[in-house]
């Protein structure tokens, strides 16, 4: 093996694949999730994983699927996977990971890869290890059932439609979507406040290890809110996690949204780097 080399990585790769992703077990708990469910085929995998090496050992990763995910990217690996990249093309709606790993693959990326629909640069992220006293969880919150798909499907599309600037139900009719949704909610990963049939906040863990899950999809109908229910529902969501999922909650969060990271924070959350976003 060359002094540096970058190639995708097989099955026989996934003990030292799994060891660079724990390096980093909460910013890498997206992809550590996937990987410890599918392996590195491709097909279970939902698409490749890229390593890059030096002095013949596997440093840094980066996932290539829906999304493309720089990790533990050193700078010459972020160089290495743009390379790939862009002999590739665009398969990907969206790249996202650690903020400064993120910036400089864009960088290279966006000469041929740009426009970008949305580059969010900054987005905090936050990790709690144990509730706040401060906001009590509400007692309304729970588990989605396995029958309530089509109660929590509207409340899931919109908040997708409110973040993402698109719907999920374009292109396939919203199958792959439901799917995801529908997982989340058959390994008891969805949770809400329903009321009259009608979702009022609701949450998911969207990636789950032994040592770190990440909370997203967070949402408040819009006529409820400013009552306090994302704290209440949030303090709720975390304490399931903590004690059913992981030991470490995580989640990021665009920059701007103030009165999102302000309510984290009082129910436990911190921040302790950073992520970025482009989409397409």
């Amino acid at each position: 093996m060359t002094h540096t080399t970058t190639r995708v990585l097989e099955p026989g790769d996934l003990g030292a694949a799994l060891a660079v992703l724990d390096s980093e077990p909460v910013a890498n708990a997206f992809v550590t999730a996937r990987v410890q469910a599918a392996g590195l085929d491709p097909w279970r995998l939902g698409g490749e994983m890229w390593g890059w090496y030096s002095e013949g050992r596997l440093r840094s990763l980066c996932y290539s699927g829906a999304n493309l995910v720089p990790v533990c990217a050193t700078p010459e690996a972020v160089r290495a996977f743009a390379d790939r990249a862009r002999r590739t093309g665009r398969r990907c709606s969206s790249i996202v990971g650690p903020a400064e790993a993120t910036a400089e693959l864009w960088r290279l990326l966006e000469p041929s890869w740009g426009p970008a629909r949305d580059v969010r640069r900054h987005q905090p992220l936050m990790v709690a290890e144990r509730p706040s006293a401060d906001v009590a969880p509400d007692p309304l919150v729970r588990r989605v059932r396995k029958d309530e798909m089509d109660v929590i499907m509207p409340a899931c599309v919109a908040m997708f439609i409110e973040e993402v600037g698109v719907s999920p139900m374009a292109g396939d009719g919203g199958l792959l979507y439901q799917a995801r949704v529908a997982e989340l909610v058959s390994s008891g990963r969805s949770f809400a406040r329903v009321e009259d049939g009608k979702v009022v906040f609701k949450a998911e863990i969207g990636a789950a290890t032994s040592k770190a899950c990440q909370i997203q999809g967070v949402w408040v109908a819009p006529e409820y809110r400013g009552r306090g229910l994302s704290e209440t529902g949030m303090a709720a969501v975390l304490r399931y996690a903590l004690a059913d999922v992981a030991p470490v909650a995580s989640l990021y969060v665009n920059d701007y949204n103030t009165p999102a990271r302000a309510a984290y924070r009082r129910v436990g959350f911190r921040e302790v780097g950073a992520f970025m976003s482009v989409l397409f």
